[in-house]
């Protein structure tokens, strides 16, 4: 278990992104996170909303617990190497990455009311599952960096599939909303959070959404694309989040209206 949590550092080597026990796990996390999605999305599709919130409520519970618990586990780590500190650590997890706002979205599509909730489960519904492909399949500066079965990437695996997970469950038992007047309010929490990570990349310093470099995601592309320009390669990012936004919409307004003509 010591080994496991990497409390005094990590005996093994990491086995690397794209080996065979990388694709072996997250294929195992991407599996369940679809079955469960699809199990308990259509056992509830009729049901009331009540009883589809439960779901929801588990999965805000779980996430924030796993998160919670790497959190505290890392903050004991930091207190056996010398060029670490729990106030370090602590800046170093805030939930300012654009897979860990679901560790605040998820909650308050679980737990908000009215306009809140409903622009909270279709930022879940729309990001959800991306975070999910990118924080697992995606997450080359992790594999790279620590062993598959230990603390680290069991804990993001995990958090990542229940983001997965509630986007899946919340389209399969009709709990998104998708409306029209809500579409600024999406596009304004993803404004927030990455004017925050920019402001505590500068302050800390920090790599929050990946706005400063690449670390070995797929955003290699955009940052090679323009030789790590400290401006343009961030513009570049925050306007792929929006893009995305804009086009998931698009497609979804797309095969709904579809769907409602062949009625």
């Amino acid at each position: 278990m010591k080994e496991f949590l990497g409390l005094d550092g990590y005996s093994r080597s990491p086995e690397g992104y794209m080996s065979w026990q990388h694709l072996t796990f997250v294929g195992l996390l991407m599996a369940l996170m679809v079955f469960l999605a699809i199990l308990f999305g259509r056992k509830n599709r009729n049901k009331d909303d009540k009883t589809k919130n439960k779901v929801l409520i588990v999965s805000a519970i779980l996430i924030d617990s796993i998160e919670i618990f790497k959190i505290i586990c890392l903050c004991i780590r930091s207190t056996h190497f010398e060029d670490s500190t729990i106030s370090g650590t602590i800046l170093r997890t805030l939930p300012l990455f654009l897979c860990s706002i679901q560790l605040i979205a998820i909650p308050l599509a679980a737990f908000s009311k009215g306009r809140i909730k409903e622009a909270a489960l279709d930022f879940v519904f729309i990001f959800g599952l991306l975070g999910a492909v990118m924080g697992t399949v995606g997450a080359g500066q992790n594999y790279n960096a620590y062993p598959v079965l230990g603390l680290d990437n069991v804990a993001s695996g995990l958090t990542h599939s229940i983001s997965g997970f509630a986007s899946l469950y919340i389209v399969i038992s009709g709990m998104e909303s998708m409306k029209k007047e809500n579409i600024l309010i999406t596009f304004g929490i993803l404004i927030t959070f990455c004017i925050l990570a920019i402001i505590a990349n500068v302050t800390i310093p920090y790599n929050y959404m990946f706005l400063r470099s690449h670390d070995g995601t797929p955003y290699v592309i955009f940052y090679n694309m323009v030789n790590g320009n400290k401006i343009l390669y961030p513009a570049i990012v925050i306007s792929l989040f929006l893009a995305y936004i804009a086009l998931f919409y698009w497609v979804y307004f797309l095969i709904t209206n579809r769907k409602n003509k062949s009625k």
